[in-house]
């Protein structure tokens, strides 16, 4: 099989696409060939070896939480009905192996794809749509919200103005650049701001009329996400769950600024969004039952597995849209 193998921490460059042998399903596990696998900011900041609070992985190692494809091993112990399945994972963030023409995860993490949903969008639902819908379940949008969404162009933004707006809210997107607020556009909001411009905050306010925002949904953090969140009045409500800024840090606020504004401030990602009712399983049900509704439309932005350096550094310097997927060549698969 083939495989993305990263020996040291550092830039995309450490990521080395090469042959390896494909691993077994011990007892209670399945074997997947996998068509798509999907890439996420966190696993360019756990390839960089920074500190996150989480635990670096142990090197060498082929990275990948998440991935989607058809089982055709399963260990002792694990239903061979499974054998056959279209199935998507989330593998695990000490385990990953999704870079890679074939994965082996717990079959406890294994979901069946619905009927209509394709594999890059079922890839995107597993991770990003499962935390997608925690925010949401704790948002508890209406339609007299006024809505201003962060990295509206990245997978989870895109989301987040699509869902807004089918709560009926006003919702403005910030993004960066010409072509990701057109994108914003085109997912529904009833504005977008580019955030590179001079100015964008004044152009913001501009786009709530004059008024104010009632929810500001950050996952971008830093200055920007602090000149967001100042958009809100007096009973807003700022959600954080990212810190995608070069900043590198949530927006986050004292308790006196919070009673000098009126606004609430919380963190929905971590501790709050495991609480939820049913876990992250249930979250990750839901997802792939939104995108089977058509409730969740992701934008997909795919690279060859063996560009998965190419795709790190696109995400890393905000050249994507949407989701980033990697998808294995067809030669290349076992």
């Amino acid at each position: 099989m083939y495989a993305v193998r990263q020996r040291v921490f550092g830039p995309p460059e450490t990521l080395v696409y090469e042959e390896v042998d494909a691993p077994s399903p011990g007892p209670g596990e399945a074997g997947l060939t996998v068509t798509v696998a999907g890439v996420h900011l966190m696993d360019t900041v756990l390839r960089a070896g920074r500190e996150t609070g989480m635990a670096l992985p142990r090197l060498p190692m082929t990275p990948g939480r998440e991935a989607a494809g058809v089982v055709d091993t399963v260990g002792a112990g694990v239903d061979r009905s499974w054998i056959g399945a279209r199935v998507v994972a989330y593998l695990g963030h000490e385990r990953n192996g999704g870079y890679a023409t074939y994965a082996v995860t717990s079959a406890d993490s294994l979901h069946r794809v619905p009927d209509g949903v394709d594999d890059a969008t079922a890839v995107t639902m597993i991770g990003t749509g499962r935390t997608t819908v925690g925010v949401l379940e704790q948002a508890a949008l209406s339609a007299e919200d006024t809505v201003v969404v962060t990295a509206a162009a990245g997978g989870m933004g895109i989301l987040l103005v699509q869902a807004a707006r089918q709560a009926g809210a006003r919702v403005i997107g910030l993004a960066g650049g010409g072509t990701k607020t057109e994108v914003v556009l085109e997912q529904g909001a009833d504005d977008a701001v580019d955030y590179t411009l001079p100015g964008w905050e004044r152009r913001l306010g501009e786009a709530l009329g004059g008024g104010a925002s009632t929810v500001v949904l950050d996952g971008v953090g830093g200055r920007l996400g602090r000149g967001a969140a100042e958009s809100l009045g007096p009973g807003g409500r700022h959600l954080y769950y990212g810190w995608a800024s070069d900043e590198g840090h949530f927006t986050t606020f004292t308790e006196a600024e919070l009673a000098k504004y009126g606004i609430t401030s919380r963190l929905v990602v971590g501790p709050s969004l495991f609480a939820l009712p049913g876990g992250i399983r249930r979250l990750e049900g839901t997802a792939l039952d939104k995108a089977a509704q058509g409730v969740f439309r992701p934008v997909v932005q795919s690279f060859p597995l063996d560009r998965a350096a190419q795709a790190h550094s696109a995400l890393e310097t905000r050249k994507t849209i949407g989701k980033v997927v990697l998808r294995p060549r067809s030669g290349d698969r076992p």
